[in-house]
């Protein structure tokens, strides 16, 4: 019985000459003329912002660093701010003749009342000569009392920021809902849900603190709308776009049972995307923690309105302390963020 053998596979490459071979090219003339009028445009942009300088200043700090240089403007910088926030401020005192209603019989933990000595040169009127006095003051001295204020002030940035998270979620669900082509009423809410995400989303937090800041005064108010506006355009942006890739043939089949557009969300759509919400959610928090300690420098509450006051008296002690809770706060919230996104996710 004759039997027909099939071309091996090596046999059919080595068949086919090389000059039959068609590679796409990877780039051809207008990507390259596109990419070097990218360059030129940030070549001039660069300039204008002073990147040559600052590569510059960089550089001399790094060689500065490793030895192969004697002194540079950026390390020289650093070293003095390192210098003047460490190491950080715990303890508090103050003059007890300023706190109203002082008894000495209720102090607070582990603080004491020391009496402390000035010398001062002062013009006798008499003689009219400069002698050194003595002045003597009684003050409070707490010695965990800053680092005590700095939580207490910590703790305000976190309910800033989780006030403003929740009222973000609240104004997002209709504006998600609006904004949604395939669940939108009419064009028209769809039109003007989509204005109101990009005009939250166009005004950063510390712009609208500083109006908010005129309108209802110094203090956390400011700070949550502002963040809670800015949060409600982000929000609402990326659950829209959610909900308008979801997978339309769950939604089909309710659909085709007389569910209304109420129900094919809940059943259909939510289970879908719920986690991607979820994540959503936990980085606008977290990143609202964050953005209360800037807010807070214009007058919006927080731990930021505390860091500018130490700040501008040139309390750099201070300013480190500060500095430090900041970052040990978000590094928990980060890993706090991460378990829940892992298991909700």
């Amino acid at each position: 019985m004759n039997t027909i053998s099939s071309p091996s596979s090596s046999d059919a490459r080595v068949s086919r000459p090389a000059s039959a071979w068609d590679l796409p090219r990877p780039f051809g003339t207008r990507t390259l003329v596109v990419l070097l009028l990218v360059l030129v445009v940030g070549f001039f942009a660069g300039q204008r912002v002073e990147m040559g300088r600052m590569l510059s200043l960089t550089g001399e700090g790094v060689l500065a660093a490793v030895g192969l240089r004697d002194n540079s403007q950026v390390l020289s910088g650093l070293g003095s701010i390192a210098r003047s926030l460490f190491p950080p401020q715990i303890s508090e005192q103050t003059e007890v003749a300023r706190i109203e209603g002082f008894d000495r019989n209720r102090l607070p933990w582990f603080s004491r009342v020391e009496t402390l000595e000035t010398h001062e040169p002062k013009l006798n009127p008499e003689t009219l000569q400069m002698e050194d006095r003595v002045e003597r003051r009684e003050v409070l001295i707490e010695p965990l009392g800053y680092l005590w204020h700095v939580a207490v002030k910590m703790l305000e940035t976190f309910e800033i920021a989780v006030w403003a998270t929740l009222i973000a979620i609240v104004l997002s669900a209709p504006l998600a809902w609006c904004s949604a082509r395939n669940y939108a009423p009419n064009r028209l809410a769809y039109g003007l849900a989509r204005s109101v995400v990009g005009l939250f989303r166009a005004v950063p937090e510390l712009v609208s603190a500083l109006f908010l800041v005129l309108a209802y005064g110094f203090g956390p108010i400011a700070g949550v709308l502002a963040l809670a506006l800015h949060s409600a355009g982000f929000l609402g942006k990326f659950y829209a776009e959610d909900i308008e890739t979801a997978d339309d043939k769950p939604q089909e089949a309710l659909r085709a049972i007389g569910a209304n557009k109420l129900k094919v969300m809940r059943f259909a759509v939510l289970p879908q995307v719920m986690p991607q919400f979820i994540a959503y959610t936990l980085y606008v928090l977290d990143r609202n923690v964050r953005m209360a300690t800037v807010v807070g420098l214009v007058g919006a509450g927080g731990i930021g309105q505390e860091l500018k006051g130490r700040y501008d008296m040139y309390n750099y002690a201070h300013v480190g302390t500060i500095l430090i809770a900041i970052f040990l706060t978000v590094l928990v919230l980060d890993r706090i963020a991460a378990r829940l996104r892992s298991r909700y996710g």
